[in-house]
């Protein structure tokens, strides 16, 4: 990331500091509300275009791809676990992953898919809808999808919001496992003392004048 800079609708702008994320390394995103955590991560998971720098993921600038580039880019090499799941209401658990992998633009597999199930302790769910599910369960559902297609690189916003520590513990040791079975590397934003105390490498955000809620 390099010389990054996002401009919001109201003509505030926030900049963010450069640094590197090495191939396989684990860090965190920490800084207070309004710091631009969540900005940055949609800009890094390809959601959002900045205003002007580099980000780059895999050796890509995402700013040089064009829209449907991004998209299948985006669906190839990033992974993300969102603070609110949005796991798709119509969909089974097992079509929410294969709908991850028809947008990437791969094949349906569905050998793959039971594999990531399974290996999080969910392949039992494979027919449930979300509404069926508990929050742990759909937690580890929305890890499944975040590594179903095997990133490069796996987000995670604030994945241990409103969570006691036990289930803390076991979100981060699953986030943890499952990028080190791929071999991406890991960004969570979150300003959880208790990810601070696992994760030792950060990256902080300081709270800047642009408008923003992270």
């Amino acid at each position: 990331m390099k010389q990054l800079r996002h401009r919001y609708g109201g003509g505030a702008e926030i900049s963010f500091p450069d640094w590197v994320l090495d191939a396989g390394g684990h860090a965190l995103l920490v800084g207070p509300s309004g710091s631009g955590k969540t900005t940055l991560l949609s800009i890094v998971g390809g959601m959002l275009q900045p205003t002007s720098g580099q980000a780059i993921v895999a050796g890509q600038d995402l700013r040089q791809l064009s829209a449907g580039a991004l998209d299948r880019f985006r669906g190839q090499t990033i992974g993300l676990v969102p603070q609110k799941l949005h796991l798709i209401a119509s969909l089974t658990v097992a079509e929410n992953l294969q709908l991850a992998q028809y947008l990437a633009h791969l094949p349906k597999n569905p050998q793959r898919i039971h594999e990531v199930l399974t290996r999080l302790g969910v392949a039992e769910l494979a027919q449930r809808r979300p509404h069926q599910l508990s929050g742990g369960q759909s937690q580890r559902v929305a890890i499944a999808r975040a590594v179903v297609n095997k990133p490069k690189l796996l987000l995670a916003d604030e994945p241990t919001a409103n969570l006691d520590d036990d289930a803390a513990t076991a979100v981060i040791d699953l986030l943890e496992r499952e990028a080190g079975e791929v071999g991406a590397s890991l960004l969570i934003a979150s300003h959880d003392g208790r990810v601070k105390s696992r994760i030792g490498h950060s990256f902080a955000l300081q709270r800047q004048q642009a408008e923003e809620t992270a």
